[in-house]
């Protein structure tokens, strides 16, 4: 990464909101279990991962998880796949997680997008469920889901990040692969990354933040 690059780490759907707004690639980070959860479905060969709001959610910003719908059904398209939901509760039954992504189905459906399954949030067990590889996964969460669907309603570079154990990393490998994630996507034009912790009343989502852009921090200063 350039030196000329911002390295910042901000917190919440506002930050995140604010960060898209400033040029900044946004990395949305929600240890339990959100951002861990997209980062196992990706372990396990998913084409595309996406965070969306519910559709209720007291979050003081714009949000529009119909429009994150339609982003995934194209992305699914694209790929000839179909799409995963994961919601919450975690404990609870599918048509308790299904109430709270009408608006993201919506989108789906407007598209012609084919939901495939709808799982609970549970982090890095999340593959052994259902066959992820090749899909969109939409995470439709209170937190990070929130957080992303307002970044995303200002630019589409967005991204997730965990320090958690992953379905398939351990270790550091889960805040290098974020960094490595970064490094792949941040264009010319971007004008550095914002780390976003999904909550600040979430202390493992702030000292996970703040790990990743130390990272990033120390890769950009090894260049």
């Amino acid at each position: 990464m350039e030196r000329s690059k911002r390295i910042v780490v901000t917190t919440d759907a506002s930050g995140a909101q604010q960060a898209a707004r400033e040029g900044l690639v946004v990395v949305i980070v929600d240890v339990i279990d959100m951002s861990t959860t997209l980062e196992s479905a990706l372990d396990a060969g998913a084409y595309a991962v996406l965070g969306a709001s519910p559709d209720l959610t007291r979050a003081p910003v714009a949000l529009d998880p119909e429009r994150i719908g339609k982003e995934s059904a194209r992305l699914a398209r694209e790929n000839d796949s179909g799409i995963i939901l994961v919601s919450e509760p975690r404990v609870g039954t599918d048509k308790e997680r299904l109430a709270r992504c009408r608006k993201v189905i919506r989108g789906i459906e407007q598209e012609r997008g084919i939901v495939e399954a709808i799982l609970p949030n549970i982090g890095a067990e999340i593959p052994k469920m259902v066959t992820m590889r090749n899909r969109v996964v939409v995470a439709v969460t209170d937190t990070g889901g929130v957080a992303y669907d307002a970044a995303f309603m200002e630019s589409p570079q967005v991204t997730i990040g965990t320090v958690a154990r992953t379905y398939g990393l351990r270790g550091l490998d889960p805040a290098r692969q974020v960094v490595r994630r970064v490094e792949g996507m941040i264009r010319e034009e971007d004008r550095g990354v914002a780390v976003v912790a999904a909550s600040r009343n979430s202390m493992e989502d702030v000292l996970a933040a703040q790990f990743i852009a130390n990272l990033l921090m120390a890769e950009k200063e090894a260049i």
